[in-house]
C-alpha cells in the first residue's frame, strides 16, 4: 500500500487539472462534486498509509517517484516519506479538508448566488483542490525542497482564494489588499526558509531530511551554524503559521469565503510551520537558544492574540485571533521541547477550529438570509447584529457551543486535554512562559463566552437575527462529524495510555512522558469557569441594541481601544515600513522609471518620427516629379560610370 502513496497529491491535482480545463463543460454541481471526490479519495488514501504503517511495524517508508534534479554533487529525488509524522498530517489535511469540501456544496452555492455571480462556483473548487495538493505536498516529501514547493504552493493559493472576491471590500479594493498582504508577509517568512536551506546545503550537503540528520553527528560544524539555521526556519514558521512579528496577514485573510478560512486556520497552511520546526527536531535539539526563541515567540503570539480577540466584535476576526493565539501554543510546545504536545493540539485544533470557522459561516448565511427575508441591510458577521440566534439555529448551536467549549479547554473535551499537555510541559520546563500561556487561556475562555453570549443568547438586536433560519443539511452534517471528532479526539492522548505519544515516538525518537497533573488541570479548569463567568457578568444583559456600549470598554477604558485596534501594529509596521517604502517606490518611479526609462525610449521614438518626417518630404504625390528624380539618379550613375571606368 506504500506505492499508493503519490495518488495522494495527484488525485486531487487531477481534480484541479479537469475543472480548470472542462468546469465549465460539466457544469458547477458536477465539478463540485469531481473536486469532493478527489479529497475523499486523498483521505483514503491516507487511511491506506496508516494500515501500511501498522502492518510493518511503524517503520518509515520512502517511496521514489523519479529522480528530480541532479547537478554536479546536488542530487534531489522526488520521493515520498511516509512515517508516523506524515500520516499524522496526511489524515488531517485529508480529512478536514474533505469536510470542507462538502460543506462548500452548499455555503458557496449560496454565496455565488449573493454575490450575483454563479459563474465563479467552479473555480472555487479549482483552487480548493489546488490548496489541497499543495499541503500534501509539503506533508510528504522527504526532502526540505520539495517541502519548499508546497510551502510556495499553499502561499499561491492563499492569494487566489483571500482574494476570491477581489472586486469587494473596503472601496472595492480591500479583499485585494488583504490577498496581497498575505502574499508579501509571508514572501518575508520564505526568504528565511530560502536561506535556511542554501545554509543546510552548505553544510550538510544534502536537502534530504534523512541524509541531514545523519550526518549531524559526521559533519564538523562551526558553532553559529546550527542557531542560524534553525532561527531562519523560525522565521519561515512564523510567517506561515502566523506568528510575531509576521502575524498580521492572517486576521484579514478573513476576506476570503468562509470554507477557505476554515482550510487555512484548520487543516492546510498555518499548521506548516509547526510541522516543519517537529520535522526538524534533530536541528533544533543542539540549539538551546534557538529552543528558547521558538518558545517564547510562541507564548508571546499566544498572550498578544488573546487580548486582541476579548475586542473584536467580527465573529470570524475573533476566530482569527483565536488561531493565532492557539498556534503561539502550539509553537510555545515545540520550543520547549513537547513535540508531541504541539502535535496533539494542532489535531485537537484543527477539529474543533473547523467546527468554529465553519459554523460561523452557518451563522453569517443565516442572517444574509434573515436579512433578504425582512429586506434588512445589516453586516451579517458583526455580531453585535446578531443575538436571539440559539433559538432559530437548532443544529448550528450545539455545534458552536461544543466547539467553543473544546477552544476554552473544559473537561472532557479534546482542547483539554491538549492545552493541558502544552500548560504540563511549560509547568515542568519553563514557569515564566506556564504563566504567560496560562493567562492567555484565561483570555481564551472570555472571549468565546462573549461571543457565544453576543452570538446567540439574549434577544434579536436586528430583523435580519429575527428571521435567520438554519443551513442545508450539506452544510450541518461536517459540522455534526467535526463536533463529534472535538468531543473524542482527547481519547488519543488520554492520560495513562499515551497512544498518540507512542505512535509519534516511531518518527520523533523516545519523549518524556508527563503524567497527569491535577494541579495544572485544575487550576486551567478553574480560570476557564472563572473567565466564562466573567463573561457572563458582563455579557448576558449587554447589546439591548446592536449600537449599545461594549460594556468591556466601560470596565477597561482607553485600554479597550487598544485592544480594539490591535494595539496598533497595523498602523506601526505602516509607519515603518509601508509607507517608506511607498515613498521609495515613487520617487524610483519618478527618477529612473519615467525619467531615465521613459524618456529614454521616447526620445528614440521623436528620433524615429523626424527621421520618417524627413523621408516623408520625398513622397509628393507629383509622377512628374518622381519622373525627374529618376531621370537625375540615371544621369548620375552614367556620369560616375564615365569618370571612374
Amino acid at each position: 500500500m506504500f506505492s499508493l502513496v503519490p495518488l495522494i497529491i495527484f488525485i486531487p491535482l487531477a481534480g484541479f487539472a479537469i475543472n480548470a480545463l472542462f468546469g465549465k463543460q460539466l457544469g458547477g454541481q458536477r465539478a463540485a462534486l469531481l473536486a469532493v471526490v478527489a479529497a475523499a479519495a486523498s483521505f483514503g488514501i491516507a487511511l491506506a498509509q496508516y494500515a501500511a504503517l501498522a502492518g510493518n511495524g511503524y517503520h518509515a517508508e520512502t517511496v521514489l517517484l523519479a529522480e528530480w534534479i541532479h547537478i554536479g554533487d546536488f542530487h534531489v529525488e522526488w520521493a515520498f516519506l511516509v512515517d508516523t509524522l506524515s500520516v499524522t498530517m496526511m489524515l488531517v489535511v485529508s480529512g478536514v479538508g474533505t469536510l470542507i469540501h462538502i460543506y462548500a456544496l452548499g455555503y458557496m452555492r449560496e454565496d455565488v448566488h449573493h454575490n450575483h455571480d454563479e459563474g465563479r462556483y467552479t473555480r472555487f473548487f479549482v483552487y480548493l483542490n489546488l490548496f489541497l495538493a499543495s499541503m500534501l505536498v509539503l506533508v510528504t516529501g522527504d526532502s526540505f525542497l520539495t517541502l519548499f514547493v508546497g510551502w510556495e504552493g499553499v502561499g499561491l493559493c492563499s492569494y487566489l482564494l483571500i482574494g476570491f472576491w477581489f472586486e469587494k471590500g473596503e472601496k472595492n479594493i480591500g479583499n485585494a489588499r488583504a490577498a496581497m498582504k498575505a502574499f508579501v508577509v509571508n514572501r518575508i517568512g520564505d526568504f528565511g526558509l530560502m536561506l535556511a536551506m542554501f545554509l543546510i546545503f552548505w553544510t550538510f550537503g544534502s536537502l534530504t531530511y534523512a541524509e541531514v540528520f545523519e550526518r549531524l553527528e559526521t559533519v564538523r560544524l562551526e558553532e553559529w551554524v546550527i542557531p542560524a539555521i534553525t532561527l531562519l526556519l523560525l522565521l519561515g514558521a512564523a510567517g506561515k503559521s502566523a506568528q510575531v512579528p509576521l502575524y498580521v496577514w492572517l486576521p484579514d485573510a478573513m476576506a476570503g469565503p468562509t470554507p477557505v478560512s476554515a482550510l487555512i486556520h484548520a487543516a492546510t497552511m498555518v499548521t506548516a510551520g509547526i510541522y516543519m520546526i517537529t520535522r526538524s527536531h534533530e536541528l533544533y535539539a543542539l540549539a538551546e537558544i534557538s529552543m528558547n526563541v521558538v518558545a517564547w515567540v510562541g507564548a508571546i503570539t499566544a498572550i498578544l492574540a488573546a487580548t486582541i480577540a476579548v475586542a473584536q466584535t467580527d465573529i470570524k476576526r475573533v476566530l482569527a485571533y483565536s488561531t493565532i493565539s492557539q498556534l503561539g501554543f502550539m509553537i510555545a510546545a515545540v520550543g520547549l521541547g513537547g513535540y508531541v504536545a504541539g502535535m496533539f493540539h494542532l489535531v485537537t485544533h484543527a477539529f474543533f477550529k473547523a467546527l468554529l470557522f465553519l459554523g460561523s459561516g452557518s451563522v453569517i448565511q443565516a442572517m444574509e438570509r434573515g436579512a433578504h427575508h425582512a429586506h434588512d441591510h445589516v453586516d451579517p458577521q458583526d455580531m453585535r447584529n446578531m443575538g436571539g440566534l440559539w433559538g432559530r439555529l437548532p443544529i448550528t448551536k450545539w455545534v458552536y457551543l461544543i466547539g467553543a467549549l473544546a477552544l476554552a479547554g473544559l473537561p472532557p473535551l479534546s482542547g483539554f486535554f491538549s492545552k493541558d499537555e502544552i500548560l504540563l510541559d511549560a509547568f515542568k520546563h519553563n514557569q515564566a512562559i506556564y504563566w504567560v500561556l496560562v493567562v492567555a487561556a484565561f483570555f481564551t475562555a472570555f472571549y468565546m463566552g462573549r461571543q457565544l453570549l453576543m452570538v446567540f443568547f439574549g434577544q434579536a438586536r436586528t430583523p435580519s437575527a429575527e428571521h435567520a433560519a438554519e443551513s442545508p443539511a450539506v452544510m450541518t452534517a461536517p459540522l455534526i462529524i467535526l463536533a463529534v471528532l472535538s468531543v473524542v479526539a482527547g481519547a488519543l492522548n488520554w492520560p495513562g495510555l499515551h497512544w498518540f505519544t507512542d505512535w509519534l515516538g516511531h518518527t520523533l525518537g523516545e519523549h518524556e512522558i508527563l503524567e497527569f497533573n491535577w494541579t495544572v488541570a485544575g487550576l486551567s479548569t478553574g480560570l476557564a469557569l472563572l473567565a466564562l463567568g466573567a463573561a457572563y457578568a458582563l455579557y448576558s444583559r449587554a447589546f439591548q441594541r446592536a449600537e449599545d456600549k461594549d460594556p468591556l470598554e466601560s470596565l477597561l477604558g482607553p485600554v479597550f481601544g487598544w485592544l480594539r485596534n490591535k494595539w496598533y501594529v497595523d498602523e506601526l509596521y505602516g509607519f515603518l515600513f509601508v509607507k517608506p517604502f511607498n515613498a521609495l517606490s515613487h520617487l524610483t518611479a519618478r527618477a529612473i522609471d519615467l525619467g531615465g526609462i521613459d524618456m529614454t525610449f521616447t526620445n528614440f521614438g521623436e528620433l524615429a518620427r523626424e527621421v520618417g518626417r524627413g523621408f516623408s518630404r520625398l513622397q509628393r504625390g507629383y509622377a512628374r516629379s518622381y519622373a525627374l528624380v529618376m531621370f537625375a539618379g540615371v544621369v548620375l550613375v552614367l556620369a560616375m560610370f564615365l569618370v571612374f571606368r
